[in-house]
């Protein structure tokens, strides 16, 4: 104890040992000490030993330090000085004031001492344990300790935390620490966290990120807070930059609607303080994150939509248009509104609107293009209003109309100033970086818009006094001839090559001025120096648009003269690797990467991004047309007539496919609701045929009944006429009374009344056929009875009471049968259609009629033959009135005998 408070306190007696050997022991009490006062007096000594003998205590001591941390798990002081020690071991100090040589010497032993700590992965899945730990000595050395190694190595500390289970979680858990000094570290912590790993921003994102860091941000004042809110809004951006999942969960979770309160500025603004400066700044850069041109269209003019419905548009344009705005902030808000309103048309036309606060108000377009053609003001900020210009203009072309119209003679307004003044004002200025802005924004408003481009071309100039005025084309080219600077030129070459690109009359009254053409011949064919080859490259882009939109109107520059021209005075390989110069130059590439223009100067500022985009359209197309010959033309032109013509018959054919397509589409509906209707209609029609076939049954059934108790009857005795005489009366009448009921039931239901009548028709049919065969079956008896024999008639009608029962009981049946045909009525509306068939079954059933009846008088024919053939061979016949007496005969004797 007394040798640590010794190396503690400063104080030894004897000779003082070396910094290594006393960290040495100190490494030696650490390992061996069994007691934990020693140890934590021991790690509490190497701890500050470790700013001074960094390089000793790192390469001593870590092992033992992580040991600690592995087996005291319980002393939380302990833990926080083995912390504090590995932290001043791995961390760069980078607020000392040290050379350069000296600061890459600190950075590499920290990247050594980290290597060293995370060659096992457990060690940062330990860090991450006690980071649970709610004891701040351990957890605040605990964050600042994973923050270093994050710094020192990022990708493979980030990949150890991916794997690690619940190890983003526990992370997350630090910003809802009430300490704020390690709420404030563990938003440090999470910037390092989340730098360029997509998937630890997606996870933290999940992890209700967006919600905790918004509310810190307000609890600090938003734009008026301090650090922290600086912290946060990097730490927003991290995850949002580049993330489009992210970005779409920001949105989807309305958090675009929280960022409005942000912008929110007085009156006075001025004395703004440089953390607001910073916050604000950030802020807006945020804002860009959401709607950058890099993202997807589709998601860029979703967040676009919901900017202008939560009133952010509009709080960003009163910004815009406040004063005492510092100049970077202003900036910023117009780069900001610019990637806002680009593309959407909703916003495009609310800016539009926007006027400025002066009397009497002028539109902020105007404002805007006011500072761009001033020299004096600074060059981001012309850079600024020149991207919100084009991004006004962009997939606009109700703009560029509205733009190109204050241009033309019938819309100038001498009492104002509108933004086509100022355009021509910049554009024919002596500050060479104002003409090569209004060019460029010019091109802005004729971009893919050949309305605008023809007319551009009505746009007058008054030069001077007593001169006629010239065309703006044509003032253009003047400049260009008067040898003005580079970027003048440069700017203008860019104006005429959109102007007049897919636009043919436009060439045509380039083409007419008789000085064009041989100035850019000139120019093409010089020998000059490296400043003026991106001229003469612009110069053959030029001739050579000339040439591939020509229409060949003017007879003196048709396509085949102009290449004649190219090749008498330049020669086509020349001319072509002019041309390509322009793809090769190193400001081409910078321009061609991003819609915004960004340079570092104002010298460099040559190219835009829109016209980048011409050029490598063009080019290629320009070289072919450049090097076909006159036949091939002719051949070509010829194939494009062709081709027309093939597109005009393919046109007409696509529009009658369209018409079929149509028609077949109503036709298939129309064959799907009849096929419904079929199915329907077959179902109901099985249904009747079951019906029907049970009716036939039940028919053939009555049939074979009555045959039989007709032949009962004709084996009985008495007055058969009588008998049959009462049963046809008594048929008779059920018969009426079934005629009866069936007009009742029509009364009821007369919209089927022609199917009842078809069936009551058939009914009858069906009776009279019944009761003529039950007459033509019965014989008739030609004797009369005589009083002896008056018992037996008492008898028969007796049996012909019993036989009246009978017919009640087949009346019931009959009317059974009657209450299913009733049941029947109720889907007779679709036997409409079986109307033919049921006639067709009626007629089958006539014939079966008479077939019956003939066969029937087939039989008694036979049955004589054969009789009278018996006769004549000596047979005895009995006919049949003789078998009746002869039954009779012997009743009356079984009755003698009972009688005895």
């Amino acid at each position: 104890m007394n040798f640590f408070r010794g190396v503690i306190s400063g104080q030894a007696a004897g000779p003082q040992p070396s910094g290594a050997e006393t960290i040495q022991k100190l490494c030696d009490r650490v390992a061996s000490s069994t007691l934990l006062e020693d140890r934590r007096d021991a790690v509490r000594a190497l701890k500050s030993l470790s700013k001074k003998y960094r390089m000793e205590v790192g390469t001593q001591a870590m092992d033992h330090l992580i040991n600690i941390l592995q087996t005291d798990r319980s002393d939380s002081e302990i833990l926080g000085y083995a912390l504090d020690t590995l932290y001043n071991v791995i961390c760069n100090d980078e607020e000392e004031e040290q050379d350069e040589n000296a600061q890459k010497q600190a950075d590499d032993l920290g990247l050594q001492f980290t290597d060293t700590f995370v060659q096992d992965p457990e060690h940062v899945t330990l860090l991450l344990t006690l980071l649970e730990e709610f004891d701040f000595h351990v957890r605040w050395p605990g964050v600042k300790l994973l923050t270093a190694l994050l710094k020192n190595q990022g990708p493979q500390i980030q990949g150890i935390i991916l794997v690690s289970p619940m190890g983003v979680s526990r992370l997350m858990d630090l910003l809802a620490d009430s300490r704020e000094v390690i709420r404030n570290d563990g938003l440090l912590l999470l910037q390092q966290l989340t730098k360029s790993n997509a998937a630890i921003q997606k996870i933290v994102a999940f992890e209700n990120a967006f919600e905790r860091l918004l509310d810190i941000i307000t609890e600090e004042g938003s734009s008026d807070g301090g650090i922290v809110v600086e912290d946060c809004l990097l730490l927003l951006l991290n995850l949002l930059k580049n993330n489009s999942s992210n970005q779409n969960f920001f949105k989807e979770g309305s958090y675009i609607q929280r960022m409005k309160p942000w912008f929110e500025v007085g009156d006075d603004n001025s004395g703004w303080s440089a953390q607001k400066v910073t916050n604000l700044h950030l802020m807006l850069q945020l804002v860009r994150v959401m709607v950058s041109p890099v993202n997807s269209p589709g998601a860029t003019a979703s967040c676009q939509k919901s900017m202008f419905q939560c009133g952010l548009l509009q709080q960003l344009c009163t910004i815009l248009m406040a004063t005492g705005v510092p100049a970077d902030i202003l900036t910023e808000t117009i780069n900001t509104v610019s990637e806002v309103i680009r593309g959407s048309q909703v916003n495009q036309d609310y800016f539009a609107s926007v006027n400025a606060p002066s009397n009497p108000p002028r539109p902020a377009i105007v404002v805007l293009l006011m500072s761009m053609v001033n020299e004096r003001q600074p060059f981001v900020l012309r850079c600024a209003v020149l991207y919100c210009f084009q991004c006004f203009l962009y997939k606009n072309q109700k703009g560029q109309g509205e733009i190109v119209a204050t241009l033309l003679p019938s819309t100038i307004d001498a009492n104002s100033i509108s933004a086509g003044q100022l355009l021509c004002g910049g554009l024919f200025s002596a500050d060479s970086l104002s003409n090569w802005c209004a060019a460029v924004a010019l091109a802005h408003a004729l971009q893919d818009n050949l309305t605008q481009k023809e007319q551009l071309l009505r746009v007058q100039l008054a030069t001077s006094l007593g001169k006629p005025p010239v065309s703006l084309l044509q003032q253009c080219t003047n400049i260009l001839s008067q040898g003005s600077k580079v970027q003048t030129r440069v700017g203008l070459l860019m104006l005429l090559c959109t102007w007049i690109s897919n636009c043919p009359i436009a060439v045509t009254h380039f083409l007419h001025n008789q000085e064009n053409v041989p100035f850019l011949t000139a120019q093409i064919s010089e020998n000059l120096g490296e400043d003026e080859r991106l001229v003469q490259g612009l110069c053959a882009l030029l001739l050579g648009i000339c040439i591939y939109y020509n229409d060949n109107s003017l007879e003196n520059y048709t396509k085949e003269k102009l290449k004649q021209l190219i090749e008498k005075r330049i020669g086509k390989e020349n001319f072509v690797e002019k041309l390509c110069f322009i793809t090769k130059h190193e400001l081409y590439s910078r321009a061609a990467q991003k819609p915004q223009p960004v340079f570092p100067s104002p010298e460099q500022m040559l190219f835009d991004h829109e016209f980048t985009k011409l050029v490598k359209e063009l080019e290629g197309v320009i070289t072919k047309a450049v090097h076909k010959s006159s036949e091939e033309e002719k051949k070509e032109e010829e194939v494009k007539k062709t081709l027309e013509q093939h597109d005009n018959i393919v046109t007409q054919y696509k529009e009658l496919i369209r018409e079929q397509d149509a028609q077949l589409q109503e036709l298939k509906e129309q064959v799907a609701c009849m096929t419904s209707q079929n199915e329907q209609l077959q179902a109901t029609i099985t249904q009747q045929q079951s019906q029907i076939l049970q009716h036939k049954d039940q028919y053939n059934i009555l049939k074979l009944k009555l045959a039989k108790e007709n032949q009962g009857q004709s084996n009985s005795q008495g007055d058969g006429s009588q008998v049959n005489g009462l049963q046809t009366e008594e048929l008779t009448q059920l018969r009426e009374e079934v005629e009866e009921l069936r007009k009742q039931h029509s009364l009821l239901q007369t919209q089927l009344g022609d199917k009842d009548a078809l069936i009551s028709s058939l009914v009858s049919i069906f009776f009279s056929f019944l009761f003529k065969s039950c007459s033509d079956t019965l014989p008739s008896s030609d004797s009369s009875l005589d009083a002896a024999k008056m018992a037996e008639l008492e008898s028969r009608l007796g049996a012909q009471t019993s036989e009246m029962e009978r017919l009640k009981v087949r009346e019931n049946i009959r009317a059974e049968l009657e209450k299913r045909l009733d049941s029947t009525t109720s889907t007779v509306a679709i036997l409409q259609t079986e109307k033919e068939k049921l006639q067709t079954d009626v007629q089958e059933s006539k014939k079966e009629q008479d077939d019956l009846l003939m066969l029937l008088a087939d039989q008694d024919q036979k049955i004589t033959n054969l009789k009278k053939r018996l006769k004549e061979l000596g047979e005895t016949v009995e006919d049949e009135d003789d078998l009746d007496t002869r039954d009779q005969t012997d009743d009356d004797d079984e009755e003698d005998e009972d009688e005895d």
